[in-house]
């Protein structure tokens, strides 16, 4: 592994996260953007660029690895399994939306998703901490009991996906995504009384 290759190095690891950050923004807008799009996002130079990642199936792949890492972060931050059921959501959304780009690229492209990102065996279709949320929610009484609690992790990935497509589209505020969601959510899957 050569120093440009060190994911952990000072200033290399700054360029490089800066190049993976572009190219999540970058490419989940345009997957037909050329190299120095991504290079000129991340304000450096396309010899630069090419140091990191000589082709661009280099970057896509790097940048979906990062992308899903980046999720992974969020969710550790957000700590879905604390708290009540309603206010750990409201985390999980929040840092969802703050990394919308990485949401967007990594699963707006069916291809890049299935050429990087297929369930292995015996991997769940969703992740178990967010299921858990929701039966963790049902059982608070804050969510509606007769839902499949993986059905209801889905429509929320949905709803985040469909908020983030259209704040970048300009037809919402990116600060409303969230709140959008969470309202949505929260009127299809509060319990009735």
């Amino acid at each position: 592994m050569t120093t440009t290759d060190n994911p952990r190095s000072g200033a290399r690891n700054r360029t490089r996260r800066a190049i993976l950050a572009a190219a999540a923004s970058v490419l989940g807008r345009d997957r037909n953007a050329p190299m120095a799009a991504v290079a000129e996002a991340a304000d450096v130079g396309r010899s630069t660029l090419h140091r990191y990642f000589p082709d661009r199936e280099k970057l896509v792949e790097a940048t979906f690895e990062d992308s899903i890492a980046e999720l992974g972060r969020v969710m550790e931050q957000v700590r879905p399994e604390e708290g009540p059921a309603e206010e750990a959501l409201c985390r999980v959304v929040n840092g969802h939306v703050e990394v919308g780009d990485r949401i967007l690229f990594a699963f707006g492209d069916t291809a890049t998703v299935r050429r990087y990102g297929g369930l292995r065996s015996g991997e769940p279709e969703e992740p178990e901490v967010l299921v858990r949320l929701f039966e963790r929610g049902q059982a608070e009484g804050v969510f509606d009991p007769d839902a499949d609690p993986a059905w209801l992790v889905h429509v929320m990935w949905a709803l985040l996906f469909t908020g983030l497509e259209r704040a970048r589209a300009g037809r919402i505020s990116p600060q409303a995504v969230a709140s959008l969601v969470l309202r949505t959510l929260e009127n299809g899957v509060t319990a009735r009384s």
